[in-house]
């Protein structure tokens, strides 16, 4: 058993199955699985945060393009090397296909979407007349045990590896042993951040301080496990030997942290 662990990736195809010619990925499934259980939990405990399910299911499009806009904009300009070429041929950004053959459209920065998913936030709220902070609130509950299912996508689609070590339930990468690091970021920023969250719902004190934490514990839990995965090839390690996911990690921390003091302020 242990030893077809380590060969994980040697024994597994990253394509669940074909239709008509189009390969559906694992990655893919487990994606669409996310948002359905992200939508699921908002659903279930809209009335917790006065919104009824007519306003989620309207809401959750909007937070879904948004989500998606940022996370390939965030990938495209923070992350790829190709990022001029997507500036004077902005149409690329959003192709599936290459060479003529459909691929998907890989590439998504978690960072990108949060970005992504504050803008479509802050517009919905606007336009529907919500309070903002009590909207992003709710997404800061039902997020962290859907994201679970995109680090284990990401796992299957056999990408973002750890970095190489010695342990005996590391995985065999082009004959290096890695770390397994996206199910460790599947159980930090996905399990036990939503256990952060659910301690602070049952003691919430102020609005806007669920999305403020979670901020926070995302990012801390994001800034540890990326001691554990292998730094982007083309970035490398930036400065003070930190990866940008521990860059943008910190980035993340200063500006929830300033929101959550004055959030706090403003309700005393």
């Amino acid at each position: 058993m242990l030893e077809f662990w380590q060969h994980f990736y040697e024994n597994t195809n990253v394509v669940a199955f074909d239709i008509f010619g189009i390969k559906v990925r694992y990655y893919a499934l487990c994606y669409i699985v996310s948002l359905l259980l992200a939508l699921f939990i908002a659903m279930k405990n809209a009335k917790d945060f006065s919104f009824s399910k007519k306003e989620i299911e309207n809401y959750f499009i909007w937070i879904e393009i948004g989500i998606i806009l940022g996370a390939r904009l965030g990938f495209v300009f923070v992350y790829s090397d190709y990022r001029f070429y997507y500036l004077t041929h902005p149409w690329q950004i959003f192709n599936p296909f290459m060479g003529g053959e459909f691929v998907g459209i890989a590439g998504m920065s978690f960072h990108g979407a949060v970005f992504g998913a504050f803008v479509a936030s802050y517009l919905y709220a606007k336009k529907h007349k919500k309070n903002l902070f009590t909207l992003l609130d709710l997404v800061a509950f039902s997020v962290p045990l859907a994201y679970i299912f995109g680090r284990i996508g990401n796992f299957l689609n056999h990408e973002l590896f750890g970095r190489s070590t010695e342990v005996a339930w590391g995985v065999y990468v082009d004959g290096v042993l890695r770390h397994p690091s996206q199910l460790y970021e599947a159980f930090c920023e996905g399990l036990l951040v939503f256990l952060v969250i659910l301690y602070f719902k049952k003691r919430q004190k102020f609005t806007g301080q669920l999305i403020c934490i979670y901020g926070i514990s995302y990012s801390i839990a994001r800034f540890f496990c990326e001691f554990f995965r292998e730094p982007d090839s083309n970035l490398g390690l930036i400065t003070f030997y930190l990866s940008m996911g521990q860059i943008l990690s910190i980035i993340m921390i200063f500006i929830c942290s300033i929101v959550y003091f004055r959030r706090r302020n403003e309700s005393i």
